[in-house]
């Protein structure tokens, strides 16, 4: 650990320990579990991936939030002291943020405490646009229109020189010290859901990032409930109880018609947030090692894998003897899709041309999304339409665009009606032009994803399509993905809002090489899209979704595979857990039973 990380963490242990009358007379609530895939970074500007943003989200504060418990999903107060003002042309969004709210300790504040203010959001805004930073919410920010911030990046790249932080900005107007003003250079109807998302919105201190700069990610400080103790890449992450986090309590709205959630409400209704006092999270890539060590209590709650779904829920239905211990499942179709992107700049892959889209469409058909949900997730998924995804406006499961067909037998007239056939009789078709037809998907190296590939080749085998993998580390290859030097790649996209806009963004031409790693840019779609984001909700919009659901699937820059259902386990100590795919920041809603925990492996 960096001497000065240690530092900190000495000073936050002190801390911790001077909230009690001493740390042994404490009873520490230790939540412990485990992420699939390794982190890349804690830096909200820079993030990439959900893990990372699971740890983000219990360190850094957006002013506002989704409610934990409400169905539909509804947006909250965080550190913003009401609702933003909204104008009548959804252009301008006023935000007042709490007096009193204080980020943890870091030297870059020379030992003085450091209040949040409006400036440090319109700071955590702008970072977005830096080019520097490589912001993978920019695109989604750009739609926006923010006033002036894409002239400032324009700007620094085009003089290389810094972003101009100091500049003015027409669309961020810091009038006081705790409001900020936001001006949009086109209606946003939905922009408050931004602003209840660190990704977008988490407030990160000029101070810190500029005493960092490019270690920012290793160095999180924020407003949030927990702070970064300890940290060894793709391994362990240990994070602690902020002691000057806010006063904040239990208060979340579950509907009525949930009485399991109704129950949980009141149980834990009035208590101080959060209620665990440290968390532990390791990174197992490999299934079985972490289903055994959730079977040993080492985690206390775990997303069951797939190949151990028959033994832990079959058909759907905890196992007798896990209910035995008293282990709870909690079941959830997830606002996610799995899908495989074609690089739309890739010689063999890309293209808009009829024989590039034959070959795409090929290989969707080839591809057998049912097998899939049925064979390698356990029943724990269902076929995919489109990219919008379960659980947000816009998701019409009835709507059949042709995502989802299985026909080897279209696939193969398709391949051969334009000139993808095999020439030299070796079993193997060639291009149209005669040139080998050899694709390469880019993936990981765990058991999970091993299956996935067997299938995806097992498919194209079938229709003469010979298909290689790289394998990799997932936060490298993503950087790769992002720069377009990819041929194909699996991916999930999880919605962070309860709208089909994120998940279309992966299709939207301004945001190739951001949320858009196929680098798909077609007029058409971008039209509908940029249509759709500007109307409320309304008839006219959800026309629009399903418009530009059918043009994905036209032109098969993605292959949409499967919306994924979690069947989540939690121990009998656990108390609280609701599973809300929208809250990342989960943490500070659990509570441990430390006298009902066994004793661990560990």
């Amino acid at each position: 650990m960096p001497p000065r990380r240690l530092l900190r963490s000495c000073l936050l242990a002190a801390a911790l320990c001077g909230v009690a009358a001493g740390c042994a007379a404490a009873s520490t609530k230790v939540l412990r579990y485990a992420l699939p895939a390794a982190e890349s970074g804690f830096d909200p500007a820079q993030a990439s991936d959900v893990y990372s943003r699971e740890i983000l989200d219990n360190i850094f504060d957006a002013p506002l939030r989704f409610d934990y418990l409400a169905r539909p999903v509804q947006v909250r107060t965080a550190t913003a002291a009401t609702l933003p003002e909204v104008s009548a042309d959804f252009r301008v969004f006023t935000l007042h943020i709490r007096p009193g709210i204080f980020f943890s300790p870091d030297p870059a504040f020379k030992g003085q405490p450091r209040e949040l203010t409006a400036a440090d959001y319109a700071y955590s805004i702008k970072r977005h646009f830096d080019p520097k930073l490589h912001s993978a919410a920019h695109a989604d920010l750009l739609e926006d229109q923010i006033l002036g911030l894409e002239a400032l990046r324009e700007q620094a790249i085009k003089t290389a020189r810094p972003f101009a932080y100091d500049a003015p900005v027409e669309g961020l107007q810091v009038p006081e010290r705790y409001t900020l003003q936001i001006r949009l250079g086109r209606p946003s109807p939905r922009f408050a859901m931004k602003l209840a998302q660190t990704i977008y919105a988490g407030a990160v201190a000029r101070e810190v990032a500029e005493a960092w700069g490019d270690a920012i990610a290793e160095h999180p400080v924020g407003t949030g409930p927990f702070v970064l103790t300890e940290w060894r890449r793709s391994s362990r992450m240990v994070l602690e109880r902020n002691p000057g986090y806010r006063e904040e309590h239990y208060d979340e709205h579950p509907p009525a018609d949930d009485p399991l959630a109704q129950a949980q409400a009141a149980r834990l209704h009035g208590r101080r947030l959060p209620m665990v006092d440290r968390v532990e999270v390791a990174v197992i890539e490999e299934a079985q090692p972490r289903w055994l060590a959730f079977l040993g209590n080492d985690f206390d709650f775990v997303v069951v894998p797939y190949e151990f779904a028959p033994l832990a829920v079959p058909g759907g239905r905890l196992a007798p003897n896990l209910a035995r211990r008293g282990i709870v499942q909690h079941r959830l179709l997830q606002p996610d899709v799995v899908y495989t992107f074609f690089n739309m700049d890739d010689p063999v892959v890309g293209g808009y041309t009829p024989e590039k889209v034959a070959l795409r469409r090929a290989i969707g058909l080839a591809y057998d999304n049912a097998e899939e949900a049925r064979l390698l997730r356990r029943q724990l998924a269902v076929p995919a339409q489109g990219l919008v995804v379960p659980m947000v406006r816009g998701y019409a499961p009835q709507q059949i665009t042709g995502m989802s067909d299985y026909s080897p037998e279209r696939a193969r007239a398709l391949l051969d009606l334009f000139g993808y056939v095999d020439r030299d009789g070796d079993g193997w078709r060639e291009r149209p032009g005669g040139e080998p037809l050899l694709l390469t998907v880019t993936t990981q190296n765990d058991s999970s994803v091993r299956q996935l590939n067997a299938l995806f080749k097992k498919r194209l085998d079938a229709i003469g399509v010979r298909l290689t993998f790289d394998r990799g580390q997932f936060a490298e290859e993503l950087k790769q993905a992002r720069a377009g030097k990819l041929q194909m790649m699996m991916l999930s996209n999880t919605a962070g809002a309860p709208d089909a806009e994120d998940q279309l963004n992966i299709a939207y031409g301004p945001a190739r090489g951001e949320a858009n790693y196929s680098n798909f840019d077609l007029p058409a779609y971008n039209a509908v899209y940029a249509r759709l984001t500007q109307l409320p909700d309304g008839p006219e919009r959800d026309g629009l979704v399903a418009q530009a659901q059918k043009l994905v699937a036209a032109y098969m820059p993605v292959k949409a595979q499967v919306h994924r259902i979690r069947a989540i386990l939690t121990q009998p100590w656990l108390d609280g857990y609701d599973g809300n795919p929208f809250v990342y920041g989960f943490w500070r809603y659990l509570d441990i039973d430390a006298s009902r925990r066994p004793p661990t492996s560990r």
